[in-house]
């Protein structure tokens, strides 16, 4: 079972900015694409954006383009989610996922069922 930890959730207005951040155990994270989702009450989860393992390619859903940016940090194991301009749709649980199948450096998940391994999620609310 490999371990991923979110953190830097929380409430925000709209028009405001959060960065979520997750840990992956180093034998997993180095070479692996990684990503995040979200999952909405009464919604199916849904993909976010993802990056390739050494960083050099990323994909993001159509809803959050332009406003969120996804980054990792291979010497600290580390991805993260950098959100501008939250609308209140984007109110969810955000799950960090990692894909653990070996598909070349410039893979990138682009659906959820394209993950392997998800993390325990942090709640971000954006509300006035």
């Amino acid at each position: 079972q490999v371990q991923l930890g979110e953190s830097g959730g929380g409430l925000v207005q709209p028009g405001g900015s959060l960065r979520l951040s997750c840990a992956a155990p180093r034998r997993f994270f180095s070479i692996n694409a990684i990503g995040w989702a979200r999952q909405a009450p009464g919604k199916e989860r849904e993909f976010v954006a993802s990056i390739s393992w050494r960083g050099e390619c990323t994909y993001y859903a159509d809803s959050v383009k332009g406003r969120f940016t996804i980054s990792r940090d291979n010497a600290k194991n580390s991805v993260y989610l950098q959100m501008d301009s939250l609308k209140p749709e984007d109110t969810a649980v955000y799950y960090c996922a990692l894909h653990i199948t070996s598909d070349g450096p410039y893979y990138t998940p682009q659906t959820v069922a394209d993950f392997d391994y998800w993390g325990q999620g942090t709640q971000v609310t954006v509300s006035s």
